[in-house]
C-alpha cells in the first residue's frame, strides 16, 4: 500500500511540476514575443534588440543557476538516469538542487528560445521526486520526514525512480501509455510485471493531473498559456486515409531520419567531446559565456533570417477551417504577419521561427494549409535549426532532443509532403501528415526508439489512422541509423564514462569465457578477520567497489566466503563499535548493534569516503570480523562460462559483481523448475514444495531418518 501511495505522490509532484514549468515557459514566450511584436510597429531595430536581451536574460539565468548552484541539472539527464537504473551510479543526479537547477533551468533554455526542449529535462525531474520521497526528502535543507523514510531497499528506490522517468514522459507529452513504455524499452534494463503496474498508475495519476490544469486553463486565467500550453498536435482533422502508392515517400522520409539522425549523433559527440575537452576545463564564466553567445546567435538568425524572406498574399481559407491570416506572432496560429508592406500578407520563416518551439511544430503539423511554405523558406529554416541544435546540445543548461528533433524532422517532411501533393495531384495528400511522419523519423534515426515513441506520436497527434506509416518510418530510420553509430542517449553515456551495456552481447563474447574477461585483473582480497590498517590501505589504494573475503580452509587453501561492498567497510570504520583487541572470529549478537538502515548507502549523495574517516595509530591496529557484514552467497559462474552468458546474467539480474571460480568438481544438488513452485496446504496452512524428490527427502527427515535426493532423469529433464 505504501508503494502504491508513493507512486501516487510521485505522479501528482511531476504533474505539478510539468504545469509550473509549461505555464513558465508559456508566459515568458507569450511575453516576449507580444512585447516585440508592438516594439516593430515602431522600430524594427529597436524591437530586435528588445527581443536579443529579453532571451540573452532568460538564458543567462538557466546557464548561472546550473554552473553556480547544480551542475548535475545540464542536458537532459536521461543517459544518467538510464545508468542509475541499470546500476551505475552517477554523483548529484538525484539531489534536490538538481531538482530546483532543473526545473528553473528548464524554464531559462527554453523560454529564451534556444534550439532545445523542456521533455528530456522533465524525465530527470520526475526520476529526481521519486528518489526524493524514497529517500524522505533532502536532508541537507533540512527537507525531510521520518515518516516517509520507508524504502532502506536500493530496489525499491530505483523502482520509484522507474515510476518517476515514466511520469516525466507522460507528463511531458500527455502520453500515459507511451510514458510506461518509455520506461520499458528505454531506461531500465530491469523489468517485472507488479513494477508496470505502478507504473502504468503513476503515469495515470500524471494524465489526470495534466488534463484538469489544462481544462481550468482553458478558461483564460493562465495567462498566455493557451491551447499551445501542453504539447498535443491533434491532426485528427487532416489526411485520414493513404495509398500504396505513398508507401515509397514514406520509405524516403525514413531513410532521411536515419541518415539525418545518425548524422546529428556524430556531430553532437565531436562537439561534445572537443566542448569537454578544451572548453569547459576553463572554469565556469566560460560555460556561462558560451551559452550567452549561443543565445545571442539563436536570436540574431531567428529575428533578421524572416526579415530577409518576402511575404506572401494569404490564401483563401475555408472559413470553417478556423485558421485565421494573418495571426500576430507569439500566439497559437499560422500565417504570421512579420516585416510585411500589407496586412493581408504573412511571413512564412516567420511562422517558424519567430514563434515558439511548441507553436511552430503544431503550424507544421496543421492540416488543410497548402502552399503555406515555400520549400526554400524549409530548407534555410532546417538548415540553420539543425545546425543551431547540433551546436546548442552539450551546453551547460538543462536541454532535452525531442522537441528539436520532432522540429528538424516535421521540415523535411513537410518538404517530401509538398513534392507529394504536387506528384499526386489525384490523392488526397496532406502536407502536415508527412510532417508528423518526418518527426517520427528523425527521432527514431536519433535515439533508435521504436514502440514508446510510436505510441507517443499517435497520443500527441490524436490521428490512429497513421500508426501503420508511422511504423513503417520508425523501423527504416532505426535500422538506417544503426548501421552508423548507436543511438544519441548511449552516445552520451559512453562519452560521460557510465558502462551502459547493450540489450545483447558482442559477438566475439560467444568465443570467449568468463576467464578470459578478467585474466588481467589483479583480486583484491580481505581475510575474514582483517586489521584495520590493512582495510584501510586496500580502501586508499583503489576503488574497487566490493571485496571477496576468503578464509583458510583445512588444506590451507583460501576459500571464498562471501563478498562484502566498500560502503559496509565504511559503515564499519567510521562506527569504530565492531573493533576487536584479538585476530579470532567474533561470537553471535554483532549484528545487534546496528540498524540496517545504517548500511543504505543514500541515493542522492556520494556517501562516505575514506579521506573523510579518522582513525588513531590504536585503532589502526585492532582488528575487525568481516563475516557478520558479508553477503553469504554472491552470484558465482565457473571460469569456463562463455562470456555471452555471463554479460546476460549482468544484463538481466541487474548485477554489479560476479565471482569467476574454478569448475567445481562436485555435484551437490540439481533445482529444476518444479523444485521452485510452491504449494500452500489450506488445512495446516504450510507451504510445501511441488517436486515430489524434495518432498520425499522432508518427509524422510520429519521420520528421523535420513533421505536421500534421488530421481528418475526424466523427471530432473
Amino acid at each position: 500500500m505504501l508503494k502504491w501511495f508513493f507512486a501516487l505522490l510521485i505522479g501528482v509532484g511531476t504533474g505539478l511540476a510539468a504545469i509550473f514549468i509549461n505555464l513558465a515557459v508559456e508566459n515568458f514566450s507569450g511575453w516576449k514575443f507580444t512585447l516585440t511584436f508592438a516594439i516593430i510597429q515602431h522600430s524594427y531595430f529597436v524591437g530586435f534588440l528588445v527581443y536579443i536581451l529579453l532571451n540573452l536574460a532568460l538564458v543567462f539565468s538557466s546557464v548561472y543557476i546550473v554552473t553556480q548552484f547544480a551542475p548535475a541539472a545540464a542536458g537532459s539527464g536521461i543517459p544518467e538516469i538510464k545508468g542509475y537504473l541499470n546500476g551505475v551510479d552517477t554523483h548529484g543526479i538525484l539531489l534536490f538542487r538538481t531538482l530546483v537547477g532543473k526545473i528553473f533551468g528548464s524554464i531559462g533554455s527554453v523560454g529564451g528560445g534556444l534550439a532545445l526542449g523542456k521533455e528530456g529535462p522533465l524525465v530527470h525531474t520526475g526520476a529526481c521526486i521519486a528518489s526524493l520521497l524514497g529517500q524522505g526528502g533532502s536532508a541537507k535543507y533540512h527537507l525531510n520526514s521520518r515518516w516517509v523514510q520507508i524504502f532502506e531497499s536500493d530496489r525499491d528506490r530505483r523502482d520509484l525512480v522507474t515510476c518517476g522517468c515514466a511520469a516525466g514522459v507522460a507528463a511531458a507529452f500527455r502520453a500515459p501509455v507511451g510514458g510506461v513504455l518509455f520506461a520499458l524499452e528505454e531506461v531500465t534494463s530491469w523489468w517485472r510485471s507488479h513494477l508496470m503496474w505502478r507504473v502504468f498508475f503513476t503515469s495515470a495519476v500524471v494524465a489526470v493531473v495534466v488534463r484538469s490544469a489544462m481544462n481550468w486553463c482553458n478558461s483564460g486565467k493562465c495567462g498566455h498559456f493557451g491551447a499551445g500550453g501542453f504539447i498535443i498536435w491533434d491532426i485528427s482533422g487532416g489526411q485520414e486515409d493513404y495509398s500504396y502508392q505513398e508507401l515509397l515517400p514514406v520509405a524516403i522520409i525514413g531513410v532521411i531520419g536515419g541518415l539525418l539522425g545518425a548524422l546529428f549523433n556524430q556531430l553532437t559527440l565531436y562537439i561534445t567531446k572537443w566542448r569537454r575537452t578544451y572548453l569547459h576545463k576553463k572554469g565556469k564564466r566560460v560555460q556561462i559565456f558560451e551559452a550567452c553567445l549561443i543565445s545571442l546567435i539563436t536570436s540574431t538568425v531567428s529575428f533578421v533570417l524572416p526579415l530577409l524572406r518576402k511575404c506572401s498574399p494569404c490564401p483563401e481559407l475555408e472559413t470553417s477551417s478556423g485558421i485565421q491570416c494573418p495571426h500576430p506572432p507569439g500566439t497559437d496560429g499560422n500565417f504570421v504577419n512579420f516585416y510585411c508592406s500589407k496586412d493581408n500578407e504573412y511571413n512564412d520563416l516567420a511562422t517558424i521561427f519567430f514563434n515558439s518551439q511548441d507553436d511552430a511544430i503544431r503550424n507544421l503539423f496543421s492540416a488543410k494549409t497548402f502552399h503555406e511554405y515555400s520549400a526554400q523558406s524549409l530548407i534555410t529554416f532546417l538548415v540553420m535549426f539543425y545546425s543551431l541544435a547540433v551546436v546548442t546540445f552539450g551546453t551547460a543548461v538543462p536541454a532535452g532532443q525531442f522537441v528539436p528533433g520532432i522540429m528538424i524532422g516535421s521540415t523535411y517532411g513537410r518538404l517530401v509532403g509538398m513534392s507529394v501533393v504536387k506528384f499526386y495531384k489525384k490523392l488526397n495528400v496532406d502536407e502536415g501528415t508527412y510532417a508528423l511522419l518526418g518527426a517520427a523519423s528523425f527521432l527514431g534515426g536519433s535515439m533508435r526508439m521504436t514502440v514508446s515513441l510510436c505510441v507517443i506520436m499517435v497520443e500527441i497527434t490524436n490521428n490512429l489512422q497513421l500508426l501503420p506509416l508511422i511504423m513503417l518510418v520508425l523501423l527504416i530510420s532505426k535500422a538506417v541509423g544503426d548501421f552508423f553509430n548507436e543511438g544519441l542517449y548511449e552516445e552520451q553515456a559512453r562519452l560521460k564514462g557510465i558502462p551502459l551495456l547493450d540489450s545483447r552481447p558482442k559477438q566475439v563474447m560467444r568465443n570467449m569465457n568468463a576467464k578470459d574477461a578478467c585474466k588481467n585483473q589483479k583480486v583484491v582480497c580481505l581475510p575474514r578477520v582483517s586489521r584495520v590498517v590493512d582495510i584501510v590501505s586496500v580502501l586508499q589504494s583503489n576503488k574497487h567497489n566490493g571485496f571477496p573475503i576468503v578464509e583458510r580452509g583445512q588444506n590451507g587453501e583460501s576459500l571464498v566466503i562471501g563478498l562484502i561492498l566498500r560502503s559496509h567497510l565504511l559503515v564499519l570504520l567510521q562506527s569504530k563499535v565492531d573493533f576487536q583487541n584479538t585476530p579470532f572470529p567474533c561470537g553471535p549478537g554483532i549484528l545487534n548493534r546496528h540498524n540496517f538502515s545504517d548500511f543504505v548507502k543514500p541515493a542522492s549523495s556520494k556517501g562516505k569516503s575514506i579521506d573523510d574517516i579518522h582513525l588513531t595509530d590504536e585503532e589502526l591496529g585492532l582488528y575487525l570480523d568481516l563475516a557478520p557484514f558479508l553477503n553469504p552467497s554472491p552470484y558465482i559462474v565457473p571460469e569456463d562460462m562463455s562470456l555471452a552468458k555471463v554479460y546476460n546474467l549482468f544484463r538481466q539480474l541487474g548485477l554489479r559483481h560476479i565471482f569467476v571460480v574454478p569448475r567445481p568438481s562436485r555435484v551437490v544438488g540439481l533445482i529444476t523448475r518444479k523444485d521452485l513452485l510452491l504449494e500452500e496446504d489450506g488445512n495446516t496452512a504450510t507451504t510445501e514444495l511441488q517436486s515430489t524428490s524434495v518432498r520425499a527427502y522432508l518427509n524422510g527427515k520429519t521420520a528421523g531418518g535420513s533421505a536421500h535426493l534421488e530421481r528418475p532423469l526424466l523427471d530432473s529433464l
